[in-house]
């Protein structure tokens, strides 16, 4: 804990709110140490149970983070507006960033002349009883995913695949309730269901897609809903396979217990095929969004499901956000319709199918076996994240730690391939092998 923030409070509600302004000015920054129960206690005048209240109150709104023997921490992404000072900080100067999980924002297709074309058309502003999913939209996504196996009946959208991931645990789920989640799996995910209240059992991770094994216990445990990434898994770049969907839809089928929620954010993106598992249990969703193709400000991403979870989601957006603007989808779905941009897409998927390989084969000649079977980002395990990380900002490449992405897996670097060109990938892939074993030459050895 930073020396310069002092904890105050003689109550639960007090002590909390001491520890949530320090997350929200900075003072307490991601990761932070939290001094042990008894400790503040003593500091404090006030009895263990206090604070261990106030502890326990934030680590359910996800603040906090239990660590084992290293005590209590703030999570590495609290659930808390910052200050612009406590975000994390850029790379060092010239450094290049490989970190931010972004697609190529020279691949992204131009808004300008489709959002110019919507200025123009006549009736674009509706009313509050106008408003919802336009027809047109709903029959051209379904088209889309029915052509790639997935069940398209009930529709309809929400502002993102985190949203929709968020609206569809908020229906069905309460605090305490177990989610099965990939382990390692989206950070944002992970952040999201500790906000939540929920208790996330992770489930290994194979380049095919989550263990079957691994379901298997945590639905033992007691998940009451399972998320699985379809393709181009964040981070690994796992995709799941036929053979592991058809044992998948084998152990879940006819689950009533069970949400399963499925998650194709990379869509158009993914060079490898779906295989979905949409319908294999009574309570299911499968969400696609538009970002990763189409670009990150383009907050939508379809959903579809069983009639009572669609039905769940769609009133929980009636009566919040009310429905996705109209303007964003007549965009998305000229988008859609553009053959020019279709074919810019493709290129884009490619271009990252490239770049994503090109790394596996140059770490692969340093005797460095990495992860990557679709998407932007390719998944490295390392001895140890920090060293690496460090040896890697010095020689001027910024990349993700994976423990930002795990629950109980071992230590592994996320790299995203999207911003590199291929001159990038040999060079990269050296340094990635000296930050990994450095030479005998730059290990310090102390005398005995």
């Amino acid at each position: 804990m930073s020396a310069h923030y002092q904890l105050t409070g003689t109550t639960a509600v007090e002590i909390s709110a001491s520890i949530e302004s320090g997350i929200r000015t900075g003072a307490l920054s991601p990761g932070a140490a939290l001094p042990p129960v008894r400790a503040l206690a003593a500091e404090l005048g006030v009895s263990p149970a206090t604070v261990a209240r106030a502890y326990q109150e934030l680590r359910q709104r996800g603040l906090l983070a239990t660590a084992g023997r290293h005590g209590t921490r703030v999570r590495p992404r609290p659930p808390v507006a910052a200050r612009r000072s406590a975000l994390r900080p850029p790379p060092l100067p010239g450094a290049r960033d490989l970190s931010r999980g972004e697609p190529d924002p020279r691949l992204l297709p131009p808004l300008g002349p489709h959002l110019a074309a919507l200025a123009t058309e006549n009736g674009l502003s509706v009313g509050y009883s106008d408003a919802g999913v336009l027809p047109e939209l709903a029959e051209a996504a379904r088209a889309r995913l029915r052509a790639d196996g997935v069940p398209a009946g009930e529709l309809t959208l929400t502002g993102g695949a985190l949203d929709g991931i968020e609206r569809l645990l908020g229906a069905h789920l309460r605090p305490g309730d177990a989610v099965a989640v990939e382990d390692p799996g989206w950070a944002n995910l992970l952040d999201l269901v500790a906000a939540l209240g929920l208790r996330p059992i992770g489930v290994p991770v194979d380049d095919e897609g989550p263990l079957v094994a691994g379901v298997a216990a945590a639905l033992a445990a007691g998940a009451r809903a399972l998320i699985v990434t379809s393709r181009a898994q964040n981070p690994t770049g796992a995709a799941v396979s036929a053979a592991r969907a058809e044992a998948l839809r084998t152990l879940l089928a006819g689950r009533r217990d069970l949400l399963l929620i499925e998650d194709d954010h990379a869509a158009e993106l993914a060079r490898v095929p779906l295989h979905p598992l949409a319908g294999a249990t009574a309570s299911w969703a499968f969400l696609r969004s538009v970002s990763k193709p189409f670009g990150p400000d383009l907050r939508m991403a379809v959903l579809v499901g069983d009639e009572t979870t669609v039905a769940r989601v769609s009133g929980r957006t009636r009566v919040g956000a009310g429905w996705v603007s109209t303007v964003l989808q007549r965009l998305v779905l000229a988008l859609w319709r553009d053959p020019a941009v279709t074919e810019l897409v493709q290129r884009a998927a490619q271009s990252y199918e490239q770049r994503r390989e090109g790394l596996l084969a140059a770490l692969a000649e340093h005797g460095l076996t990495a992860h990557g079977r679709s998407g932007i980002n390719v998944w490295l395990p390392v001895a140890d994240e920090t060293s690496t990380v460090t040896a890697l900002r010095d020689a001027g490449w910024a990349v993700a730690p994976g423990a930002l992405y795990r629950i109980a897996a071992p230590p592994a670097l996320r790299i995203t391939v999207s911003s590199l060109d291929t001159a990038d990938l040999a060079p990269l892939a050296a340094a990635l092998a000296q930050a990994e074993n450095p030479p005998l030459s730059l290990i310090h050895i102390s005398e005995p």
